[in-house]
């Protein structure tokens, strides 16, 4: 048998990550590769996932998304893990994002993962040790400033991970998800490039999580390989923060 530095093991089972071409994604699909799964990566570009995943195109804005995840089941050859990472930012207020941005970030953060879910339950539900995680954000939970329309898709991305959890406990499918704080991925860096002082920027973003420090990608893919093991098989219907202390944590301003 194979063991991560997670503590769980993947022998022989097989795991679908969205948005696995980059960031948290990629990190994910890596771990769960090194662990002993067999993994496909779904993208809109999926020629940055890991090697040794199976790449497969797919958009899940697109009703047809499906077809990709049959796809890719088909590959692996059935299906015991569902991570739904694919997903968008954007920054801005409620007066200053206009509804296609509201509209946007939820097709691709809560209708993609609706989408995909959908898709891959018949798959799920023939495994003995079916999980899925979705990947949520402190910001469903803690008041962020310019991240109103974000905010909002990973709020219905909260509740719907706890909704799945109670419909499919019965199919024997676990349902979690976790909640990154500010992590180094490509999209934090690309809001710090258009910033007037990205360092300035980022320096703030370090100082608001209490560790000092952005959180990494690799970091929020070992929980989310945890929450998604047989290891962890007790665990349903949880969202767990990997935030530096961000959503918990008051400490003394020094």
């Amino acid at each position: 048998m194979t063991t991560s530095a997670t503590g769980s093991t993947y022998d022989g089972m097989r795991a679908l990550v969205t948005g696995g071409g980059s960031g948290i994604g990629a990190a994910t699909a890596r771990l769960l590769r090194e662990a002993g799964a067999e993994v496909a990566c779904l993208d809109l570009d999926p020629s940055g996932a890991p090697e040794g995943c199976h790449r497969v195109t797919g958009d899940v804005s697109d009703p047809a998304v499906a077809a990709a995840v049959d796809e890719a089941v088909g590959l692996l050859g059935g299906l015991d893990v569902l991570v739904n990472n694919a997903g968008v930012g954007a920054a801005g207020t409620v007066e200053d994002s206009d509804d296609d941005v509201f509209r946007r970030l939820h097709e691709v953060n809560v209708l993609g993962t609706v989408r995909v879910t959908r898709a891959a339950l018949p798959a799920l539900r023939r495994s003995s040790c079916a999980a899925v995680v979705n990947t949520c954000s402190v910001a469903a939970q803690v008041g962020l400033p310019q991240r109103a329309a974000y905010s909002a898709s990973k709020g219905a991305v909260l509740s719907l991970t706890l909704a799945m959890a109670a419909d499919h406990l019965a199919d024997g499918i676990r349902v979690s998800a976790v909640a990154p704080g500010t992590a180094d991925t490509p999209w934090v860096q690309r809001l710090l490039d258009a910033a007037d002082d990205p360092r300035a920027e980022r320096r703030a973003l370090e100082a608001r999580q209490p560790i000092g420090r952005l959180v990494s990608a690799e970091e929020v893919a070992a929980t989310i390989c945890y929450l998604a093991s047989p290891a962890s098989g007790a665990v349903t219907g949880v969202v767990m923060t990997v935030d530096g202390g961000l959503t918990h944590l008051r400490l003394p301003q020094r």
